[in-house]
Protein backbone atom coordinates (compact mmCIF):
# COMPACT_ATOMS: atom_id res chain seq x y z
CA UNK A 1 0.00 0.00 0.00
CA UNK A 2 1.09 3.61 -0.61
CA UNK A 3 3.19 4.58 2.46
CA UNK A 4 2.16 8.23 2.22
CA UNK A 5 -1.51 7.21 2.33
CA UNK A 6 -0.90 5.09 5.42
CA UNK A 7 0.88 7.98 7.11
CA UNK A 8 -2.06 10.28 6.42
CA UNK A 9 -4.59 7.77 7.69
CA UNK A 10 -2.55 7.05 10.82
CA UNK A 11 -2.40 10.76 11.61
CA UNK A 12 -6.19 10.90 11.32
CA UNK A 13 -6.49 8.12 13.88
CA UNK A 14 -3.94 9.74 16.22
CA UNK A 15 -5.89 13.00 16.17
CA UNK A 16 -9.26 11.33 16.79
CA UNK A 17 -9.33 12.20 20.47
CA UNK A 18 -8.69 15.89 19.89
CA UNK A 19 -11.25 15.99 17.06
CA UNK A 20 -13.91 14.35 19.20
CA UNK A 21 -13.26 16.80 22.03
CA UNK A 22 -13.55 19.75 19.68
CA UNK A 23 -16.91 18.46 18.45
CA UNK A 24 -18.20 17.60 21.92
CA UNK A 25 -17.79 21.11 23.32
CA UNK A 26 -20.62 22.66 21.28
CA UNK A 27 -22.93 19.75 22.13
CA UNK A 28 -22.34 20.11 25.85
CA UNK A 29 -22.57 23.90 25.74
CA UNK A 30 -25.41 25.12 23.47
CA UNK A 31 -24.35 28.81 23.62
CA UNK A 32 -20.95 27.86 22.21
CA UNK A 33 -22.65 25.90 19.45
CA UNK A 34 -24.85 28.81 18.40
CA UNK A 35 -21.81 31.09 18.26
CA UNK A 36 -20.33 28.92 15.48
CA UNK A 37 -22.01 29.48 12.09
CA UNK A 38 -23.78 26.29 10.96
CA UNK A 39 -22.14 26.75 7.57
CA UNK A 40 -18.75 26.14 9.23
CA UNK A 41 -19.90 22.71 10.36
CA UNK A 42 -21.06 22.00 6.83
CA UNK A 43 -17.68 22.94 5.33
CA UNK A 44 -15.91 20.50 7.66
CA UNK A 45 -18.44 17.83 6.69
CA UNK A 46 -17.97 18.55 2.98
CA UNK A 47 -14.20 18.04 3.23
CA UNK A 48 -14.30 14.82 5.24
CA UNK A 49 -17.25 13.47 3.25
CA UNK A 50 -14.81 12.60 0.45
CA UNK A 51 -11.43 12.61 2.20
CA UNK A 52 -12.16 9.28 3.89
CA UNK A 53 -13.52 7.65 0.71
CA UNK A 54 -10.42 8.85 -1.19
CA UNK A 55 -8.27 6.90 1.26
CA UNK A 56 -10.72 4.00 0.95
CA UNK A 57 -10.02 3.78 -2.78
CA UNK A 58 -6.38 3.09 -1.90
CA UNK A 59 -7.53 0.13 0.22
CA UNK A 60 -9.60 -1.53 -2.49
CA UNK A 61 -6.66 -3.52 -3.87
CA UNK A 62 -6.34 -5.22 -0.46
CA UNK A 63 -9.92 -5.27 0.87
CA UNK A 64 -13.11 -5.54 -1.21
CA UNK A 65 -15.33 -2.46 -1.52
CA UNK A 66 -18.12 -4.00 0.56
CA UNK A 67 -15.59 -4.98 3.22
CA UNK A 68 -14.22 -1.44 3.43
CA UNK A 69 -17.79 -0.12 3.65
CA UNK A 70 -18.59 -2.45 6.56
CA UNK A 71 -15.35 -1.55 8.35
CA UNK A 72 -16.19 2.14 7.89
CA UNK A 73 -19.66 1.70 9.38
CA UNK A 74 -18.48 -0.54 12.21
CA UNK A 75 -15.62 1.80 13.15
CA UNK A 76 -18.07 4.68 13.31
CA UNK A 77 -20.51 2.62 15.38
CA UNK A 78 -17.76 1.75 17.89
CA UNK A 79 -16.63 5.37 18.08
CA UNK A 80 -20.18 6.53 18.79
CA UNK A 81 -20.60 3.73 21.34
CA UNK A 82 -17.51 4.83 23.28
CA UNK A 83 -18.30 8.53 22.96
CA UNK A 84 -22.08 8.88 23.30
CA UNK A 85 -23.40 5.52 24.59
CA UNK A 86 -26.19 5.54 21.98
CA UNK A 87 -27.94 2.45 23.35
CA UNK A 88 -29.55 4.83 25.84
CA UNK A 89 -31.22 6.59 22.92
CA UNK A 90 -32.48 3.23 21.69
CA UNK A 91 -33.87 2.34 25.10
CA UNK A 92 -35.61 5.71 25.49
CA UNK A 93 -36.99 5.88 21.93
CA UNK A 94 -40.72 5.99 21.33
CA UNK A 95 -42.10 3.59 18.69
CA UNK A 96 -42.04 6.40 16.10
CA UNK A 97 -38.47 7.33 17.00
CA UNK A 98 -37.41 3.69 16.88
CA UNK A 99 -38.81 3.38 13.36
CA UNK A 100 -36.82 6.46 12.37
CA UNK A 101 -33.62 5.04 13.89
CA UNK A 102 -34.09 1.75 12.05
CA UNK A 103 -34.81 3.56 8.79
CA UNK A 104 -31.71 5.71 9.19
CA UNK A 105 -29.62 2.63 10.02
CA UNK A 106 -30.84 0.86 6.88
CA UNK A 107 -30.12 3.94 4.77
CA UNK A 108 -26.58 4.25 6.17
CA UNK A 109 -25.86 0.55 5.60
CA UNK A 110 -27.00 0.42 1.98
CA UNK A 111 -25.87 3.95 1.05
CA UNK A 112 -22.29 3.38 2.18
CA UNK A 113 -22.15 0.00 0.48
CA UNK A 114 -23.34 1.15 -2.95
CA UNK A 115 -21.22 4.32 -2.68
CA UNK A 116 -18.06 2.25 -2.26
CA UNK A 117 -19.09 -0.08 -5.08
CA UNK A 118 -19.47 3.04 -7.25
CA UNK A 119 -16.14 4.71 -6.39
CA UNK A 120 -14.38 1.40 -6.96
CA UNK A 121 -15.40 1.74 -10.62
CA UNK A 122 -15.81 5.49 -11.32
CA UNK A 123 -13.81 8.65 -10.52
CA UNK A 124 -14.66 10.16 -7.15
CA UNK A 125 -15.67 13.47 -8.76
CA UNK A 126 -18.18 11.76 -11.07
CA UNK A 127 -19.82 9.87 -8.21
CA UNK A 128 -19.88 13.09 -6.17
CA UNK A 129 -21.65 14.93 -8.98
CA UNK A 130 -24.25 12.19 -9.41
CA UNK A 131 -24.76 12.13 -5.65
CA UNK A 132 -25.84 15.77 -5.80
CA UNK A 133 -28.66 15.28 -8.31
CA UNK A 134 -31.23 13.91 -5.83
CA UNK A 135 -30.54 16.38 -2.99
CA UNK A 136 -31.07 19.28 -5.39
CA UNK A 137 -34.69 18.14 -5.70
CA UNK A 138 -35.02 18.73 -1.96
CA UNK A 139 -33.68 22.25 -2.41
CA UNK A 140 -36.27 22.92 -5.13
CA UNK A 141 -39.07 22.03 -2.71
CA UNK A 142 -37.93 24.74 -0.30
CA UNK A 143 -37.20 27.60 -2.70
CA UNK A 144 -38.94 30.87 -1.85
CA UNK A 145 -37.61 33.62 -4.14
CA UNK A 146 -36.17 34.34 -7.58
CA UNK A 147 -32.63 34.70 -6.26
CA UNK A 148 -32.72 31.10 -5.07
CA UNK A 149 -34.00 29.97 -8.47
CA UNK A 150 -30.99 31.64 -10.11
CA UNK A 151 -28.66 30.10 -7.52
CA UNK A 152 -30.11 26.67 -8.20
CA UNK A 153 -29.76 27.11 -11.98
CA UNK A 154 -26.11 28.14 -11.62
CA UNK A 155 -25.38 25.16 -9.37
CA UNK A 156 -27.10 22.75 -11.76
CA UNK A 157 -25.04 24.16 -14.61
CA UNK A 158 -21.90 23.47 -12.63
CA UNK A 159 -22.97 19.91 -11.93
CA UNK A 160 -23.72 19.40 -15.63
CA UNK A 161 -20.16 20.42 -16.49
CA UNK A 162 -18.71 18.21 -13.76
CA UNK A 163 -20.66 15.08 -14.51
CA UNK A 164 -20.11 14.24 -18.20
CA UNK A 165 -22.11 11.10 -17.60
CA UNK A 166 -21.84 8.47 -20.32
CA UNK A 167 -23.95 5.41 -19.49
CA UNK A 168 -21.68 2.92 -21.15
CA UNK A 169 -18.71 0.72 -20.48
CA UNK A 170 -19.81 -0.10 -16.93
CA UNK A 171 -23.56 0.48 -16.54
CA UNK A 172 -23.51 -1.33 -13.19
CA UNK A 173 -21.18 1.35 -11.83
CA UNK A 174 -23.68 4.06 -12.70
CA UNK A 175 -26.50 1.99 -11.21
CA UNK A 176 -24.58 1.98 -7.91
CA UNK A 177 -23.88 5.71 -8.23
CA UNK A 178 -27.53 6.62 -8.82
CA UNK A 179 -28.69 4.28 -6.04
CA UNK A 180 -26.31 6.11 -3.72
CA UNK A 181 -27.76 9.39 -4.99
CA UNK A 182 -31.31 8.39 -4.06
CA UNK A 183 -30.25 7.06 -0.67
CA UNK A 184 -28.33 10.26 0.03
CA UNK A 185 -31.57 12.19 -0.37
CA UNK A 186 -33.12 9.83 2.15
CA UNK A 187 -30.19 10.46 4.49
CA UNK A 188 -30.86 14.21 4.36
CA UNK A 189 -34.56 13.78 5.16
CA UNK A 190 -33.97 11.28 7.97
CA UNK A 191 -30.98 13.24 9.26
CA UNK A 192 -33.08 16.37 9.63
CA UNK A 193 -35.69 14.38 11.52
CA UNK A 194 -33.00 13.19 13.93
CA UNK A 195 -31.57 16.70 14.32
CA UNK A 196 -34.92 18.43 14.87
CA UNK A 197 -36.34 15.88 17.28
CA UNK A 198 -34.48 16.54 20.48
CA UNK A 199 -31.69 19.02 19.66
CA UNK A 200 -28.26 17.77 20.75
CA UNK A 201 -29.65 14.29 21.36
CA UNK A 202 -29.70 13.96 17.58
CA UNK A 203 -26.03 12.96 17.89
CA UNK A 204 -27.01 10.10 20.22
CA UNK A 205 -29.73 9.00 17.82
CA UNK A 206 -27.26 9.13 14.94
CA UNK A 207 -24.98 6.86 16.96
CA UNK A 208 -27.86 4.47 17.59
CA UNK A 209 -28.60 4.38 13.86
CA UNK A 210 -24.94 3.65 13.15
CA UNK A 211 -25.08 0.63 15.47
CA UNK A 212 -28.10 -0.62 13.53
CA UNK A 213 -26.25 0.05 10.25
CA UNK A 214 -23.24 -2.01 11.35
CA UNK A 215 -25.49 -4.99 12.08
CA UNK A 216 -27.45 -4.54 8.83
CA UNK A 217 -24.32 -4.30 6.67
CA UNK A 218 -22.52 -7.28 8.26
CA UNK A 219 -24.10 -9.99 6.05
CA UNK A 220 -22.85 -8.30 2.87
CA UNK A 221 -19.55 -6.84 4.08
CA UNK A 222 -18.04 -8.99 6.81
CA UNK A 223 -16.60 -11.61 4.47
CA UNK A 224 -14.79 -9.02 2.34
CA UNK A 225 -13.47 -7.36 5.51
CA UNK A 226 -11.66 -10.46 6.78
CA UNK A 227 -8.24 -9.58 5.22
CA UNK A 228 -8.14 -6.36 7.26
CA UNK A 229 -9.02 -8.20 10.47
CA UNK A 230 -5.80 -10.25 10.05
CA UNK A 231 -3.53 -7.33 9.11
CA UNK A 232 -2.98 -4.56 11.71
CA UNK A 233 -1.85 -2.04 9.08
CA UNK A 234 -4.97 -2.56 6.99
CA UNK A 235 -7.12 -2.42 10.11
CA UNK A 236 -5.58 0.89 11.21
CA UNK A 237 -6.16 2.26 7.72
CA UNK A 238 -9.78 1.09 7.78
CA UNK A 239 -10.31 2.72 11.18
CA UNK A 240 -8.97 6.00 9.80
CA UNK A 241 -11.36 5.73 6.86
CA UNK A 242 -14.29 5.11 9.20
CA UNK A 243 -13.53 8.04 11.50
CA UNK A 244 -12.94 10.50 8.68
CA UNK A 245 -15.88 9.25 6.61
CA UNK A 246 -18.67 8.49 9.05
CA UNK A 247 -17.94 10.16 12.40
CA UNK A 248 -16.58 13.63 11.67
CA UNK A 249 -18.85 14.47 8.68
CA UNK A 250 -22.03 12.93 10.09
CA UNK A 251 -21.63 14.71 13.44
CA UNK A 252 -21.00 18.01 11.62
CA UNK A 253 -24.06 17.31 9.48
CA UNK A 254 -26.18 16.97 12.61
CA UNK A 255 -24.84 20.23 14.04
CA UNK A 256 -25.56 22.00 10.74
CA UNK A 257 -28.96 20.39 10.17
CA UNK A 258 -30.14 21.43 13.62
CA UNK A 259 -29.87 25.10 12.59
CA UNK A 260 -30.32 25.16 8.80
CA UNK A 261 -33.56 24.71 6.85
CA UNK A 262 -33.59 21.48 4.87
CA UNK A 263 -33.71 23.40 1.59
CA UNK A 264 -30.63 25.44 2.55
CA UNK A 265 -28.67 22.36 3.59
CA UNK A 266 -29.66 20.54 0.39
CA UNK A 267 -28.49 23.39 -1.83
CA UNK A 268 -25.21 23.73 0.07
CA UNK A 269 -24.58 20.11 -0.87
CA UNK A 270 -23.67 21.61 -4.25
CA UNK A 271 -20.20 21.92 -2.74
CA UNK A 272 -19.84 18.15 -2.65
CA UNK A 273 -19.01 17.66 -6.35
CA UNK A 274 -16.39 20.39 -5.96
CA UNK A 275 -14.81 18.86 -2.87
CA UNK A 276 -14.96 15.41 -4.48
CA UNK A 277 -13.05 16.68 -7.51
CA UNK A 278 -10.48 18.57 -5.42
CA UNK A 279 -9.83 15.65 -3.05
CA UNK A 280 -9.78 13.21 -5.96
CA UNK A 281 -7.05 15.31 -7.54
CA UNK A 282 -4.99 15.70 -4.35
CA UNK A 283 -5.23 12.13 -3.02
CA UNK A 284 -5.95 9.99 -6.09
CA UNK A 285 -4.34 12.14 -8.80
CA UNK A 286 -7.68 12.34 -10.67
CA UNK A 287 -6.89 15.75 -12.17
CA UNK A 288 -9.97 17.74 -13.32
CA UNK A 289 -10.10 19.17 -16.83
CA UNK A 290 -10.61 22.90 -17.49
CA UNK A 291 -14.31 22.23 -18.11
CA UNK A 292 -14.57 20.48 -14.74
CA UNK A 293 -12.81 23.40 -13.04
CA UNK A 294 -15.40 25.72 -14.60
CA UNK A 295 -18.10 23.45 -13.21
CA UNK A 296 -16.60 23.72 -9.72
CA UNK A 297 -16.64 27.51 -10.02
CA UNK A 298 -20.30 27.51 -11.03
CA UNK A 299 -21.25 25.21 -8.16
CA UNK A 300 -19.54 27.47 -5.64
CA UNK A 301 -21.17 30.51 -7.26
CA UNK A 302 -24.60 28.93 -6.84
CA UNK A 303 -23.96 28.40 -3.15
CA UNK A 304 -22.82 32.01 -2.72
CA UNK A 305 -25.94 33.29 -4.49
CA UNK A 306 -28.27 31.22 -2.37
CA UNK A 307 -30.26 33.09 0.25
CA UNK A 308 -31.24 31.26 3.43
CA UNK A 309 -34.97 30.84 3.83
CA UNK A 310 -36.61 31.17 7.20
CA UNK A 311 -38.62 28.07 6.40
CA UNK A 312 -37.63 24.82 7.95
Amino acid sequence: MNVHAFDNITRLVQHLESVMKSVELPIANPPRATSIPPHAFFVVSAVFHYLGPAFAVLLFQYVGALGVAWLRITTAALAFALWRRPWRALAAATPAQLRLLIAMGAILAVMNSVFYLAIARLPLGTVGAIEFLAPIALAVAGLRDFRNVIALAVAVGGVALLTHVRIGGDPLAYLFAFANCALFAGYIVAGHALARDGGASGIDRLGASMLIAAIAAAPIGLRDALPALHDPRLLVAAVGVGISSSVIPYVCDQLAMARLPRSTFALMLALLPATASIIGALVLRQIPTPIEIAGIALVIGGVLLHRTSSAT
